[in-house]
């Protein structure tokens, strides 16, 4: 199979190129990129206007399967992944069971591979259970094709067990990939701790749960030598704290989700559980150093944490709703916005869901050359699109931003070499 796209703006950040060309594909490899292509074919694609760049990669997705296939599936979950813009996903282990095995590993790479849709790159647990208490079966994992190690939304509190699953991890070249949160400073909170939590008369969560636990890891990071992936990065000390490690060498690097560089915690309004996550919206301040931190690569990565819930638990009072919001079909069109304001250029915000992602994860950059394998992304970064809940793919629709009128959309997705997605021209004609 050929595809010809044909007269987009090329981006592509592991070589820094930025111009108007072509993209010529045969079976999963690119054959040609650059301008000037005398190309043709049935299979051609008109880019006119349209930005084409390697393939998003999410390293922070919940599929929910198995388990909770109410709330999302791998079909589901993959198919907002290729809406979104992404070739590829990282699946968190917080299942059930919770995939702490060489067989839950393979089972996801394997109902992707059926699917067709997006890659799916599992990280398996890194104790049993997610428990805290016994080492899961790192090395089986990681044959079975595991990318990375985390038990997301359970921070490892025995400091002496994650030294050791770091230090295993380091022999398997797989990141550690921590939520970091004091649970007894958190304990009870549902969002920010500050004046709008108190003025909400909710109970909050201080932003030192999260920098005492960042504090922790990067030093057992630098005892141990272990790459530490920092998860949903959400305030300003922790940013300070990560700035400061990597100058003394570190082995650390960290993501930070569009709803935490686009939101903060005065936008929380009535009481709507949308709004609600863990780490939660913080303050203004904090929001501004994400920001400037990810413009200057110190925090590395844009993942989204997209994390499903049925209606019916997110129709809750607000202390009773469970933490998580969506977030694959949204995530191109708020970092756009950052684009737009001057805060980021749109070589560095396609670094951020590219190339940056691909070397959390020791994966090599996609690029836009010859021999290079074909998961690209190409997207309209001017369409405007009005974010219903009919428009999105996810079983789920738990999010702060419908109703929304967002700013730029993935058009094609293409995934080894085949179109996957592509948006539907009805859905074009009404925007």
């Amino acid at each position: 199979m050929s595809l010809i796209l044909k007269n987009g703006r090329l981006i592509d950040p592991a070589s820094g190129r930025d111009e108007i060309g072509d993209v010529v594909i045969h079976e999963d490899r690119i054959r040609e990129a650059g301008s000037g292509i005398a190309a043709e074919g049935p299979g051609v694609l008109d880019c006119t206007g349209l930005v084409i760049a390697p393939g998003f990669i999410d390293l922070h997705t919940h599929l929910r399967e198995p388990g909770q296939e109410y709330k999302e599936d791998i079909a589901s979950g993959t198919q907002a992944a290729v809406a979104g813009g992404f070739t590829a996903i990282c699946a968190m282990p917080n299942t059930q069971p919770v995939n702490d095995h060489a067989g839950g590993t393979a089972y996801l790479i394997l109902r992707a591979r059926e699917l067709g849709r997006a890659r799916v790159f599992p990280i398996g647990a890194i104790t049993a259970g997610s428990q805290g208490e016994r080492l899961a079966e790192i090395g089986s994992m990681r044959a079975a094709g595991a990318v990375a190690i985390s038990d997301d939304g359970h921070p490892v509190s025995n400091g002496q067990r994650l030294r050791r699953a770091m230090e295993y991890a380091g022999r398997f070249q797989m990141p550690v990939i921590e939520h970091c949160e004091d649970l007894q400073l958190s304990a009870g909170g549902v969002m920010h701790e500050g004046p709008t939590s108190y003025r909400l008369g909710l109970p909050g969560i201080s932003a030192a749960s999260e920098a005492a636990m960042v504090s922790r890891d990067l030093l057992l990071a630098e005892q141990t030598g272990a790459h530490l992936h920092i998860a949903h990065i959400s305030t300003a000390a922790s940013v300070n704290l990560l700035r400061e490690a990597k100058r003394r060498g570190v082995r650390a690097t960290a993501e930070v989700t569009p709803h935490h560089f686009t939101l903060c915690d005065e936008d929380i309004r009535d009481y709507e559980a949308n709004f609600k996550m863990n780490p939660p919206l913080r303050s203004r301040a904090d929001r501004e150093a994400l920001i400037q931190a990810l413009a200057e690569g110190v925090i590395e990565a844009i993942a989204t944490d997209h994390a499903p819930h049925a209606a019916h638990e997110k129709q809750q009072e607000f202390t009773r709703a469970p933490f998580g919001i969506i977030g694959l079909e949204t995530a191109l069109p708020l970092a756009l916005a950052l684009v737009r304001a001057g805060r980021l250029s749109l070589m560095r915000m396609v670094e951020a869901f590219t190339s940056s992602p691909a070397s959390v994860l020791g994966h090599p950059p996609v690029r836009l050359a010859f021999g290079s394998l074909a998961d690209l992304t190409v997207f309209d970064p001017n369409r405007k699109w009005i974010c219903r809940p009919e428009t999105l793919h996810s079983k789920s629709r738990n999010t702060p931003f419908l109703g929304w009128e967002l700013q730029g959309r993935a058009i094609f997705t293409i995934v080894g070499g085949r179109l996957v997605y592509q948006l539907p021209q009805e859905n074009a004609a009404a925007e």
